[in-house]
Protein backbone atom coordinates (compact mmCIF):
# COMPACT_ATOMS: atom_id res chain seq x y z
CA UNK A 1 0.00 0.00 0.00
CA UNK A 2 3.09 2.43 1.08
CA UNK A 3 4.79 1.74 -2.42
CA UNK A 4 1.33 2.96 -4.26
CA UNK A 5 2.19 6.65 -3.00
CA UNK A 6 5.77 6.31 -4.77
CA UNK A 7 4.45 4.91 -8.24
CA UNK A 8 0.76 5.61 -8.67
CA UNK A 9 0.20 5.42 -12.10
CA UNK A 10 2.23 2.11 -12.31
CA UNK A 11 -0.09 0.68 -9.62
CA UNK A 12 -3.29 1.61 -11.20
CA UNK A 13 -2.04 0.61 -14.65
CA UNK A 14 -1.29 -3.14 -13.23
CA UNK A 15 -4.25 -3.94 -11.20
CA UNK A 16 -6.67 -1.71 -14.21
CA UNK A 17 -5.33 -2.57 -16.99
CA UNK A 18 -4.06 -6.15 -16.00
CA UNK A 19 -7.24 -7.20 -14.68
CA UNK A 20 -8.64 -6.21 -17.96
CA UNK A 21 -5.79 -8.28 -19.95
CA UNK A 22 -6.60 -11.17 -18.04
CA UNK A 23 -10.35 -11.37 -18.51
CA UNK A 24 -10.11 -10.29 -22.53
CA UNK A 25 -8.14 -12.99 -22.74
CA UNK A 26 -10.56 -15.56 -21.12
CA UNK A 27 -13.69 -14.03 -23.03
CA UNK A 28 -12.36 -14.69 -26.22
CA UNK A 29 -10.95 -18.23 -25.12
CA UNK A 30 -12.99 -20.79 -25.75
CA UNK A 31 -11.52 -23.64 -23.50
CA UNK A 32 -12.00 -21.17 -20.34
CA UNK A 33 -14.20 -22.25 -17.86
CA UNK A 34 -13.41 -21.15 -14.68
CA UNK A 35 -11.95 -17.65 -14.12
CA UNK A 36 -10.86 -16.65 -10.41
CA UNK A 37 -10.01 -13.12 -9.90
CA UNK A 38 -8.09 -11.70 -6.73
CA UNK A 39 -8.39 -8.92 -5.49
CA UNK A 40 -7.87 -7.63 -1.84
CA UNK A 41 -9.95 -6.67 1.29
CA UNK A 42 -8.97 -3.48 0.52
CA UNK A 43 -11.09 -3.06 -2.72
CA UNK A 44 -14.14 -1.62 -0.10
CA UNK A 45 -14.74 1.69 0.72
CA UNK A 46 -13.24 1.77 4.42
CA UNK A 47 -15.56 3.85 6.69
CA UNK A 48 -13.72 2.26 10.38
CA UNK A 49 -16.66 0.74 10.66
CA UNK A 50 -16.54 -2.13 13.49
CA UNK A 51 -18.54 -4.74 11.62
CA UNK A 52 -17.55 -6.49 8.34
CA UNK A 53 -17.58 -5.61 4.97
CA UNK A 54 -20.15 -7.72 2.84
CA UNK A 55 -19.32 -8.95 -0.76
CA UNK A 56 -22.56 -6.32 -2.32
CA UNK A 57 -20.69 -3.22 -0.13
CA UNK A 58 -19.57 -0.13 -2.29
CA UNK A 59 -16.14 -0.16 -3.77
CA UNK A 60 -13.08 2.71 -3.27
CA UNK A 61 -10.08 3.77 -1.41
CA UNK A 62 -8.62 6.75 -0.22
CA UNK A 63 -5.11 5.55 -1.89
CA UNK A 64 -3.85 4.18 -4.82
CA UNK A 65 -3.27 0.37 -4.23
CA UNK A 66 -6.93 -0.01 -2.26
CA UNK A 67 -8.28 2.47 -5.21
CA UNK A 68 -6.68 0.32 -7.99
CA UNK A 69 -8.22 -2.62 -6.21
CA UNK A 70 -12.01 -1.29 -5.88
CA UNK A 71 -11.47 -0.42 -9.51
CA UNK A 72 -10.59 -3.96 -10.72
CA UNK A 73 -13.48 -5.28 -8.68
CA UNK A 74 -15.67 -2.88 -11.54
CA UNK A 75 -14.13 -3.91 -14.07
CA UNK A 76 -14.80 -7.77 -13.27
CA UNK A 77 -18.32 -7.30 -12.02
CA UNK A 78 -18.47 -5.49 -15.50
CA UNK A 79 -17.16 -8.12 -17.43
CA UNK A 80 -19.26 -10.79 -15.67
CA UNK A 81 -22.39 -9.10 -16.91
CA UNK A 82 -21.64 -7.78 -20.41
CA UNK A 83 -19.66 -10.89 -21.46
CA UNK A 84 -20.09 -14.02 -19.34
CA UNK A 85 -23.33 -13.91 -17.86
CA UNK A 86 -24.67 -15.35 -21.22
CA UNK A 87 -22.80 -18.05 -21.16
CA UNK A 88 -24.52 -20.99 -19.16
CA UNK A 89 -20.82 -22.91 -18.79
CA UNK A 90 -18.63 -20.22 -17.70
CA UNK A 91 -17.89 -18.88 -13.92
CA UNK A 92 -15.99 -15.92 -13.07
CA UNK A 93 -15.73 -14.81 -9.32
CA UNK A 94 -13.50 -12.28 -7.47
CA UNK A 95 -12.42 -12.71 -4.37
CA UNK A 96 -11.10 -10.47 -1.51
CA UNK A 97 -9.04 -12.27 1.90
CA UNK A 98 -8.09 -10.37 5.26
CA UNK A 99 -4.65 -10.23 6.02
CA UNK A 100 -2.65 -13.30 4.46
CA UNK A 101 1.13 -14.26 6.38
CA UNK A 102 2.77 -17.25 6.48
CA UNK A 103 6.21 -18.43 5.20
CA UNK A 104 8.11 -17.28 2.14
CA UNK A 105 6.81 -13.61 1.86
CA UNK A 106 9.41 -11.75 1.58
CA UNK A 107 7.41 -8.36 -0.16
CA UNK A 108 8.43 -4.96 0.60
CA UNK A 109 6.51 -2.86 3.58
CA UNK A 110 4.89 -5.98 5.13
CA UNK A 111 5.00 -6.22 8.50
CA UNK A 112 5.30 -9.76 9.02
CA UNK A 113 7.90 -9.98 6.69
CA UNK A 114 9.56 -6.77 8.76
CA UNK A 115 9.57 -8.19 11.68
CA UNK A 116 11.19 -11.51 10.88
CA UNK A 117 13.99 -9.74 8.94
CA UNK A 118 14.73 -7.43 12.47
CA UNK A 119 14.38 -10.83 14.86
CA UNK A 120 16.47 -13.12 12.03
CA UNK A 121 19.20 -9.89 12.24
CA UNK A 122 18.51 -9.59 15.77
CA UNK A 123 17.21 -6.28 15.73
CA UNK A 124 14.12 -4.18 17.30
CA UNK A 125 11.57 -4.26 15.17
CA UNK A 126 10.03 -0.76 13.98
CA UNK A 127 6.49 -0.68 14.28
CA UNK A 128 4.39 2.25 12.31
CA UNK A 129 1.40 1.70 13.15
CA UNK A 130 0.64 -0.68 16.43
CA UNK A 131 -3.19 0.12 16.93
CA UNK A 132 -4.51 -0.85 13.61
CA UNK A 133 -6.76 -3.96 13.68
CA UNK A 134 -6.26 -6.47 10.79
CA UNK A 135 -8.36 -10.36 10.85
CA UNK A 136 -4.86 -11.81 10.77
CA UNK A 137 -4.97 -15.39 8.99
CA UNK A 138 -2.50 -17.84 7.22
CA UNK A 139 -2.08 -17.85 3.47
CA UNK A 140 -3.39 -21.34 2.91
CA UNK A 141 -6.84 -20.48 4.81
CA UNK A 142 -8.05 -18.32 2.28
CA UNK A 143 -6.13 -20.38 -0.87
CA UNK A 144 -8.05 -23.74 0.83
CA UNK A 145 -11.24 -21.34 0.00
CA UNK A 146 -10.12 -20.17 -3.88
CA UNK A 147 -9.81 -23.89 -4.85
CA UNK A 148 -12.99 -25.28 -3.22
CA UNK A 149 -14.44 -22.54 -4.89
CA UNK A 150 -13.09 -23.41 -7.77
CA UNK A 151 -14.19 -26.93 -8.22
CA UNK A 152 -17.74 -25.25 -7.10
CA UNK A 153 -17.52 -23.10 -10.03
CA UNK A 154 -16.98 -26.22 -12.05
CA UNK A 155 -20.20 -27.54 -11.02
CA UNK A 156 -22.53 -24.75 -11.09
CA UNK A 157 -21.27 -21.50 -12.79
CA UNK A 158 -23.86 -19.10 -12.38
CA UNK A 159 -24.76 -19.99 -8.72
CA UNK A 160 -21.13 -19.34 -7.81
CA UNK A 161 -20.49 -16.20 -9.64
CA UNK A 162 -19.37 -12.94 -8.53
CA UNK A 163 -17.80 -11.51 -4.89
CA UNK A 164 -16.36 -14.03 -2.33
CA UNK A 165 -14.99 -12.84 1.46
CA UNK A 166 -12.49 -15.07 2.57
CA UNK A 167 -11.38 -14.38 6.13
CA UNK A 168 -11.16 -15.75 9.94
CA UNK A 169 -13.22 -15.32 12.88
CA UNK A 170 -13.37 -12.28 14.77
CA UNK A 171 -10.75 -13.64 17.29
CA UNK A 172 -7.82 -13.42 14.63
CA UNK A 173 -8.78 -9.41 14.73
CA UNK A 174 -5.65 -8.06 16.45
CA UNK A 175 -3.71 -4.79 16.58
CA UNK A 176 -0.03 -4.91 14.78
CA UNK A 177 1.17 -4.73 18.38
CA UNK A 178 -0.24 -7.74 19.35
CA UNK A 179 0.55 -9.39 15.58
CA UNK A 180 4.51 -8.24 16.95
CA UNK A 181 4.67 -9.48 20.66
CA UNK A 182 2.81 -13.20 19.27
CA UNK A 183 6.11 -13.09 16.99
CA UNK A 184 8.48 -12.09 19.51
CA UNK A 185 7.01 -14.72 21.67
CA UNK A 186 7.28 -17.39 18.94
CA UNK A 187 10.39 -16.35 18.13
CA UNK A 188 11.85 -16.91 21.40
CA UNK A 189 13.53 -13.54 21.63
CA UNK A 190 13.38 -10.01 20.16
CA UNK A 191 11.96 -6.25 20.97
CA UNK A 192 9.83 -3.94 19.13
CA UNK A 193 9.77 0.01 19.02
CA UNK A 194 6.73 2.17 18.38
CA UNK A 195 6.84 4.44 15.62
CA UNK A 196 3.79 6.39 15.45
CA UNK A 197 5.00 9.41 16.63
CA UNK A 198 7.67 9.74 14.51
CA UNK A 199 6.56 9.97 11.41
CA UNK A 200 5.47 13.73 10.78
CA UNK A 201 3.85 13.07 7.51
CA UNK A 202 2.22 10.00 8.04
CA UNK A 203 0.59 8.44 5.36
CA UNK A 204 -3.44 7.17 4.88
CA UNK A 205 -3.57 3.61 6.70
CA UNK A 206 -6.53 1.91 7.47
CA UNK A 207 -7.24 1.50 11.54
CA UNK A 208 -10.23 -1.20 11.39
CA UNK A 209 -11.02 -3.36 8.89
CA UNK A 210 -12.40 -7.10 8.33
CA UNK A 211 -14.93 -8.81 6.01
CA UNK A 212 -17.92 -10.74 7.00
CA UNK A 213 -17.74 -13.76 5.33
CA UNK A 214 -21.17 -15.36 5.65
CA UNK A 215 -21.11 -16.41 2.23
CA UNK A 216 -18.57 -18.50 2.23
CA UNK A 217 -19.23 -20.24 5.56
CA UNK A 218 -23.16 -21.25 4.36
CA UNK A 219 -22.82 -21.76 0.36
CA UNK A 220 -20.02 -24.02 -0.05
CA UNK A 221 -19.59 -24.38 3.18
CA UNK A 222 -16.07 -22.69 3.77
CA UNK A 223 -13.94 -21.14 7.23
CA UNK A 224 -11.04 -20.40 8.56
CA UNK A 225 -9.94 -23.43 10.70
CA UNK A 226 -7.04 -22.15 12.57
CA UNK A 227 -6.76 -19.76 15.79
CA UNK A 228 -4.69 -16.80 15.73
CA UNK A 229 -1.78 -18.58 17.85
CA UNK A 230 -1.58 -21.22 15.33
CA UNK A 231 -1.64 -18.79 12.67
CA UNK A 232 1.41 -17.61 14.04
CA UNK A 233 3.78 -20.46 14.66
CA UNK A 234 2.62 -21.83 11.46
CA UNK A 235 4.00 -18.54 10.22
CA UNK A 236 7.57 -18.50 12.13
CA UNK A 237 7.90 -22.31 11.91
CA UNK A 238 8.84 -21.87 7.89
CA UNK A 239 10.81 -18.39 8.62
CA UNK A 240 12.86 -20.47 11.28
CA UNK A 241 13.13 -23.32 8.91
CA UNK A 242 14.58 -20.86 6.45
CA UNK A 243 17.12 -19.11 8.79
CA UNK A 244 18.26 -22.17 10.26
CA UNK A 245 18.59 -24.88 7.61
CA UNK A 246 21.01 -22.56 5.41
CA UNK A 247 17.71 -22.08 3.06
CA UNK A 248 17.93 -25.64 2.33
CA UNK A 249 14.59 -27.98 1.75
CA UNK A 250 12.90 -24.86 1.25
CA UNK A 251 9.84 -26.78 -1.47
CA UNK A 252 9.95 -29.90 1.17
CA UNK A 253 8.89 -27.93 4.69
CA UNK A 254 6.17 -25.59 2.52
CA UNK A 255 4.92 -29.19 1.30
CA UNK A 256 5.26 -30.40 4.64
CA UNK A 257 2.95 -27.91 6.33
CA UNK A 258 0.41 -27.57 3.48
CA UNK A 259 0.19 -31.77 4.35
CA UNK A 260 -0.24 -30.47 7.84
CA UNK A 261 -2.89 -27.94 7.12
CA UNK A 262 -5.21 -30.38 5.22
CA UNK A 263 -4.83 -33.05 8.28
CA UNK A 264 -5.82 -30.17 10.51
CA UNK A 265 -8.89 -29.22 7.94
CA UNK A 266 -9.87 -33.34 8.13
CA UNK A 267 -10.05 -33.26 11.52
CA UNK A 268 -12.07 -29.92 12.29
CA UNK A 269 -14.54 -31.07 9.33
CA UNK A 270 -13.98 -29.02 6.34
CA UNK A 271 -16.35 -30.41 3.14
CA UNK A 272 -12.85 -29.37 0.90
CA UNK A 273 -10.48 -31.76 3.08
CA UNK A 274 -12.99 -34.67 2.75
Amino acid sequence: MRYSYVIPRETLETNIQGSVNILEAARITSSVKSIIMITSDKCYENREQVWGYKEDDPMGGDDPYSASKGAAEIVIRSYIRSFFSHKKDVGVVSVRAGNAIGGGDWAKDRIVVDSIKSLGEKKPIQVRNPMAIRPWQHVLEPLSGYLWLGAKLQEDPKRFSGGWNFGPDDSSAKSVSDLVKALINEWKSGEWVDLSDKNEHKLHEAGWLRLTCDKAHFMLPWSAIMTFEENISLTVKWYKHFYENNQSNLYQYSAHQIREYIKLAIQRGQTWAQ
